[in-house]
């Protein structure tokens, strides 16, 4: 009994808490009177039903079925369950569902007044659904008969399949397709005989359209194809079918953990729990096939960057994992792989594998939160390393130094660990003084990547530069441009510091030339092209450098060339270069104190290059934007390295700050890249993204920059820029752009609510800068056009409306410009604003104000303002006219319109008078 009676208070508790509107607090309660009671007394059935009461107001719908159910469980047919079950079932569209339920109450109580307009509603629904069923059915049958028979005209296939992906992307089509049965099975018999390749990866995405944001669908799905089928279709050397697999797996996993297909979104715990065995099991089968030997190199990386993509969600715990199913040495098997050594054994690698690796064991040990991880991540890493040299053959050592130099471009830190052990730095410059052309290639690439820091580069400046010297002297390509590079980062240490010469005066620019015979020569393979971007991204931290080589179109379109091929190996070179070209790198605050202090205490003093200045960036930039480096941005994006994908950012954004580049950054497809950039990486690199978007919406047409979806989309990274911890400039542009993107209709206005823009966009009202406060007011102005936003957050218990009239008073005529349309815009939509004028103490002198000034649009907002608030009624328009307003208006009436521009103002004036005479308040003249 102790148990019942505790619950039963619990239950009181929960009632009162909502009652009050506290749904978390009602579902605290709620879940403690169920936990705490034994059996399943009658009383539990209560409990449950009030429990799915709170899941409906929170909107958690698939909670409140399951409520309801145990409920129904207990007390069969209660009509409190079965009602809110329905309404659940509604809200998923689950429509069939929800019809049974209400005839179930209807046939119990066919007196029951509120479940009559379900009832008809729901009957209505059924029955054109059931009607558009069959005509799906049919349509589908006939599709497949098409799709199905290899003699039918190739176009005419297509065509059926096209539609097919049609009818999958659609809830009801896909939801037809499953019951019908066998449709995913049929696909899969299709693709082990299809030849042509646009049905076979247009078959795969129908499957991935099959399984999107929903789990109940997944399953189904999973338990046709099993996770085994989709690695073996991934074994793909055909691109698009290797990409669309990869997006299917990633669907798939999205939907079992509740990511919804969007990068910002993590998963769900509970589904997670839900879905273990079958996200474990993927996990397993992705990790087993990193060092598959029979798989594409394709395949390979897609499966690292899947891993890469999930790794640092917590609720997954999949870094961790990969430690244990010795994903860490199976990843760096493949850091390892070289294209030289060709045995039956070899892994199939691409020009990438050996980066994408490297990301994905750095994204690993950044997952690493504790000491006991990092350490148990060195372990694996060091038990690798000690297996190869265990081998006393030559090719473990070769493998071995092109794994450390993996991890010297991922997890550093690791990477100088094991470069420090004893006698590792040595056998690589062992192997560098060799005459075997592959390990001087290998050692030369390792001490490129060990001259990270300025530190760790005048070391081995001391051991490496001779033997670097030597081997650019070499007459083998390869190992000649990665000598050159070598010396060209180890000159390069000094940074931006124009004072600091590592090496003779004008070497920068003989090694830039010598990097630029390598970029251009047209006998050079990609290979050689690449190393070369990379000893640019180290020179052009020299401001002669940039002068030349921005000068250089020749080298600044093989540039591009080389990055639209999309190869990530290249990613580092030429992004690097290009972020210094733009200046768009990091760069610290100077202090003129901290400077004096240096001074004072015989402190070297960085300086910056006359070729820095402004101007020369400006120039820089405008030459980039025109030799079409958005198209290199927008190909080199996909990386999975949050640095690399900052870096891009930068690049971006420092091309947006230039007006006349942001048509052609548009036409270029940057505005999709930058919203996924916006989204995932870095928080500098997000912000970065963010800005870039924000100046691409200030001056162009939103509707043409950011088409259709995307004006949705961009929102929350332009209101992410909305923060204390963002600039002046970063926030003024930021509302500039959601300005123009408020006017384009009501769903962007909508969205903008749903992402809490409405406080974040308040909060710059009242900012004291005058720039940031008019932006806010006219960024409320257009967000005031819905009636719904009016209702919300102008017309409750607030001060709202009396700020704006205050606003009409500012100094800044832009302001009151906007605070004047805004009042405009409420008092044309509410009653209740017209009121709320008038408890401002200031509201005569701010109407008088707006109808005394000079500028005419803004007499025309007093005459609209005084035009709404007459029109409300008579109450308010005799209050007005009691003050001077009434021989004001009769002014604007009276004054000559010698331009033209008074014409609207008199209109609106007339019918003002129009209507107060009907009031009786004023009376015509007679003639």
């Amino acid at each position: 009994m102790g148990s019942e009676t505790e619950s039963e208070a619990l239950k009181e508790q929960g009632n009162v808490a909502f009652k009050e509107g506290k749904w978390d607090e009602a579902l605290k309660y709620y879940t403690m009177a169920i936990d705490r009671i034994k059996g399943e007394p009658k009383e539990l059935a209560v409990y449950y039903k009030n429990r799915a009461a709170v899941y409906l107001k929170l909107e958690k719908y698939e909670e409140a079925i399951k409520d309801c159910s145990k409920s129904l469980e207990i007390t069969p047919n209660d009509p409190k369950a079965l009602f809110r079950r329905l309404q659940a079932f509604e809200s998923l569209q689950r429509f069939e569902e929800a019809y049974k339920d209400a005839t179930q109450i209807f046939k119990d109580d066919p007196s029951n007044k509120i479940i009559q307009p379900y009832l008809q509603r729901l009957h209505k629904i059924v029955e054109e659904r059931a009607r558009i069923s069959a005509q799906t059915n049919s349509k589908l049958e006939s599709m497949l008969n098409i799709i199905l028979d290899p003699t039918n005209p190739k176009d005419k296939r297509e065509t059926a399949m096209k539609n097919l992906l049609v009818l999958a992307r659609e809830n009801a089509g896909s939801q037809i397709m499953l019951k019908q049965g066998c449709i995913v099975q049929k696909i899969k018999s299709l693709l082990k005989v299809e030849k042509n390749e646009e049905i076979y990866v247009t078959g795969i995405r129908i499957i991935s359209e099959l399984c999107k944001n929903s789990e109940e669908k997944t399953r189904i799905v999973l338990m046709d194809i099993g996770i085994p089928w989709l690695l073996e279709v991934l074994d793909s050397t055909k691109e698009p079918v290797v990409n669309a697999v990869q997006y299917c797996i990633q669907s798939i996993l999205n939907s079992l953990s509740g990511m919804e297909n969007k990068s910002d979104i993590k998963p769900k715990e509970e589904l997670v729990d839900r879905n273990k065995s079958i996200i474990d099991t993927l996990l397993s089968c992705l990790t087993m096939s990193i060092n598959n030997q029979a798989i594409s190199g394709l395949a390979r990386d897609a499966i690292i960057e899947i891993l890469t993509r999930n790794i640092h969600h917590t609720a997954l715990d999949w870094a961790e994992k990969l430690i244990d199913l010795d994903g860490v040495k199976k990843l760096m098997e493949c850091a390892s792989e070289l294209e030289e050594y060709h045995y039956e054994s070899a892994m199939n690698i691409t020009p990438s594998t050996r980066t994408i690796a490297a990301v994905c064991l750095a994204r690993i040990y950044e997952n690493m939160y504790y000491d006991q991880a990092k350490e148990k991540f060195l372990n694996k890493i060091q038990e690798f390393i000690k297996d190869k040299l265990l081998t006393p053959d030559i090719e473990s050592k070769v493998r071995v130094t092109v794994a450390i130099t993996a991890l010297l471009r991922g997890p550093l830190d690791v990477g100088n660990t094991i470069i420090a052990k004893e006698g590792i730095l040595e056998m690589i410059l062992v192997m560098a003084n060799t005459e075997d052309e592959l390990q001087q290639k290998v050692a030369c690439e390792c001490i490129i990547a060990a001259a990270s820091k300025a530190d760790k580069a005048k070391s081995i400046v001391s051991q490496g530069a001779e033997i670097l010297k030597k081997l650019y002297k070499s007459k083998n390509d390869h190992i000649q441009i990665r000598a050159l590079v070598g010396l060209c980062k180890l000159g390069s240490y000094a940074g931006t510091d124009a004072s600091i010469k590592p090496f003779a005066e004008g070497s920068s620019i003989k090694l830039a030339e010598a990097c630029r015979r390598f970029l251009l020569h047209p006998g050079k393979d990609t290979d050689v092209k690449k190393w070369a971007a990379e000893g640019l991204s180290y020179l052009t931290l020299d401001a002669e450098v940039k002068e030349k080589l921005v000068s250089d179109k020749a080298a600044l379109k093989s540039l591009v060339q080389l990055a639209q091929t999309g190869d990530q190996s290249v990613v580092y070179g030429v992004i690097t270069t290009l972020v210094n070209l733009c200046n768009a790198y990091e760069k610290q605050e100077v202090i003129p104190e901290m400077i004096e202090l240096a001074k004072f205490a015989k402190q070297h003093i960085p300086e910056e290059h006359e070729l820095d200045d402004p101007d020369f960036i400006t120039k820089r930039l405008l030459i980039l934007g025109h030799e079409n480096v958005t198209t290199a941005l927008v190909a080199l994006s996909k990386t999975e390295s949050p640095n690399s994908r900052e870096l891009i950012s930068r690049v971006f954004n420092a091309l947006a700050s230039e007006h006349e580049l942001r048509g052609v950054m548009v036409q270029q497809g940057a505005v999709k890249v930058l919203i996924k950039l916006a989204l995932d990486g870095t928080e500098k690199g997000k912000r970065q993204a963010a800005q870039a978007l924000a100046r691409i919406g200030i001056t162009m047409n939103p509707e043409v920059a950011f088409p259709g979806q995307r004006s949705l989309e961009v929102i929350r990274p332009l209101l992410s820029l909305l923060h204390q911890d963002c600039s002046a400039l970063e926030n003024f542009e930021s509302l500039m752009a959601l300005c123009n993107i408020a006017q384009i209709n009501e769903s962007a206005r909508q969205r903008i609510i749903r992402e809490s823009g409405f406080t974040k966009i308040e909060h710059y009202l009242y900012e004291d800068h005058v720039m940031l406060s008019r932006a806010a007011i006219q960024c409320m102005c257009n967000l005031a056009q819905s009636e719904d936003i009016v209702q919300r957050y102008f017309e409750g218990e607030n001060d709202r409306v009396k700020f704006v009239v205050a606003c009409c008073l500012d100094e800044d005529k832009d302001t009151a410009m906007a605070a004047g349309g805004l009042l405009a815009i409420l008092t044309s939509f509410s009653k209740n604003c017209c009121e709320k004028i008038f408890e401002s103490k200031n509201w005569l002198e701010a109407m008088q104000c707006l109808l005394a000034n000079q500028i005419s649009s803004l007499q025309y907002r007093g005459v609209c303002i005084i035009s709404n608030i007459v029109n409300s009624g008579k109450e308010l328009a005799e209050k007005l006219m009691e003050t001077n307003i009434l021989e004001i208006i009769f002014a604007l009436k009276c004054v000559p319109d010698e331009d033209g521009s008074k014409k609207k103002i008199v209109q609106v004036v007339e019918e003002i008078l129009q209507v107060c005479e009907k009031y009786g308040i004023v009376k015509k003249p007679e003639d």
